[in-house]
């Protein structure tokens, strides 16, 4: 990984050293100059902030914050501050497609970190791309929002604004079949999804694989996500034999899900995806949450030499909130907005272009460098070439890494 002068960066973050240029007034189409003769640029993140999902959407925007103020710090792009700038969404999709108005109509905002739930992307992707703006989600799993609707029969990207740092649930729903069944030796397994966009699509890559594997749908259901009391779904599920749960959706509701599930009498484990990978699904579900599996996207954090740097400077910084599940995407899709403004000014002599946004939208196409959570660049679809997934077990009360790896299909 290349080096960004943690160490400094540690120290002036501890100290209260870092600052922000004035915001003046620039041109058409982005940044504006500052007081000291520079311009600030302006990312925006779009995540939860309150509600059931902050704790997720609080660790994307701090990440993308420090991610700033590491720029900062290192003046890695000459003249030029960053400044983050956050919405909530409330994980609605309403929400997100009037943050991304708001987005839009902020000329200094030339980039967009979030947002976290993938049928909150959905209504943002058009604002953004009719204005040329660059969208890079750290969480958004659904293969749709970069391959299409029809990505299981002919791919096709829909918005060239858009990209992501997380691999897709085309991937991640099958390697957790495939650890569930060929791994954890499960055969029987009762799918449960949440009906939403990421949860559903989920659900279904999944199912698909383990049938594939050999293994048996004893039984599925739907549930709502606006309740918390799922005791029909958990009495179906001790009657129907299942050896193991699949649910697609978050952590709110698969905590008390998993923990009524068991209080049912079926002592089995409930497996999710990284919408259930947050410390709050292991205080929801209680003490029978041992041996729940999750999968989430890339390895963990906390083992990769990429991102010590990154937790220690997060720690260091004195954020109140945990960076959670997509910390470490968070930092790495903000840098790439950073790296594709370096790119646009360099090659503009040493200022921003009147179609700064366009360009900056051109540029994250063709970035590459060595992020926190590896190897960051993207494909033709925008999706992450990354493609590294883990699968954590619930133990002692905590997450613990069971096996990472790739799909292999």
């Amino acid at each position: 990984m290349r080096q960004r002068s943690f160490i400094a960066i540690t120290a002036a973050l501890a100290a209260g050293a870092l600052t922000l240029t004035a915001c003046g007034s620039r041109g058409d189409d982005g940044g504006s100059d500052s007081e000291g003769g520079g311009t600030t640029v302006v990312i925006g993140v779009d995540a939860p902030l309150t509600g059931d999902l902050s704790a997720l959407g609080l660790g994307i925007k701090n990440s993308a914050d420090l991610a700033a103020k590491t720029a900062n710090k290192e003046k890695y792009v000459e003249g030029v501050t960053f400044k983050v700038e956050a919405l909530d969404d409330q994980a609605q999709p309403s929400s997100g497609q009037q943050n991304a108005t708001k987005f839009v109509a902020d000329k200094d905002v030339l980039g967009v970190v979030g947002p976290l739930n993938s049928s909150v992307a959905e209504s943002m992707q058009k604002v953004f791309d009719d204005a040329k703006l660059v969208q890079v989600s750290p969480a958004n799993t659904n293969p749709a929002l970069t391959q299409g609707t029809d990505w299981q029969t002919s791919k096709s990207r829909p918005y060239k604004s858009y990209f992501r740092t997380a691999t897709t649930d085309a991937v991640q729903g099958p390697f957790a079949a495939q650890y569930v069944f060929n791994d954890a030796k499960k055969k029987k397994v009762f799918v449960i999804d949440d009906k939403k966009t990421y949860g559903a699509g989920l659900a279904a890559t999944f199912t698909e694989e383990f049938k594939k594997l050999g293994g048996t749908v004893v039984g599925t259901e739907h549930i709502d996500p606006e309740t918390k009391d799922f005791s029909a779904v958990a009495t179906k599920v001790k009657s129907s034999g299942a050896d193991v749960v699949y649910y697609g959706g978050e952590y709110p509701q698969a905590g008390p899900l998993s923990k009524q599930i068991k209080a049912a009498g079926a002592k089995i484990p409930l497996v999710g995806g990284d919408g259930i990978y947050s410390g709050e699904f292991i205080k929801l579900a209680g003490s029978s949450a041992t041996g729940d599996l999750a999968t989430s996207i890339g390895a963990p954090v906390e083992e990769l030499a990429s991102a010590k740097e990154f937790v220690a400077n997060y720690k260091t910084a004195g954020y109140k909130d945990a960076y959670e599940a997509y910390g470490g995407y968070s930092y790495d899709s903000a840098w790439a907005i950073i790296e594709a403004v370096k790119k646009v000014v360099d090659d503009n002599d040493g200022k921003l272009p009147d179609d700064a946004r366009a360009k900056i939208t051109e540029a994250v196409q063709n970035v590459s460098f060595d992020g926190v959570t590896g190897k960051v660049s993207f494909d033709e679809y925008g999706d992450a070439t990354n493609k590294q997934l883990t699968v954590y077990s619930v133990e002692g009360g905590q997450w613990k890494a069971a096996k990472s790896g790739t799909f292999t299909g």
